[in-house]
């Protein structure tokens, strides 16, 4: 007799410990992201007028 209501404690004791249980809150503090960022390119070509007459002379080279 005393089996069965032992067993039956058992299974609900498993039961109740495999129950999920999420919670979800909202945070104190409001989330900040700070994005100090700055990208500078910059981009200089100086040819100078013999090689860019080359250049036009003989176009095959590049």
């Amino acid at each position: 007799m005393r089996a069965p209501i032992l067993l039956i404690a058992l299974v609900c004791l498993v039961a109740t410990a495999c129950e999920p249980k999420v919670k979800i809150e909202a945070p104190d503090k409001p989330i900040v992201i700070n994005l100090n960022v700055k990208i500078e390119q910059e981009v200089r070509i100086r040819v100078e007028k013999d090689v860019e007459d080359l250049i036009e002379a003989d176009s095959d080279l590049f």
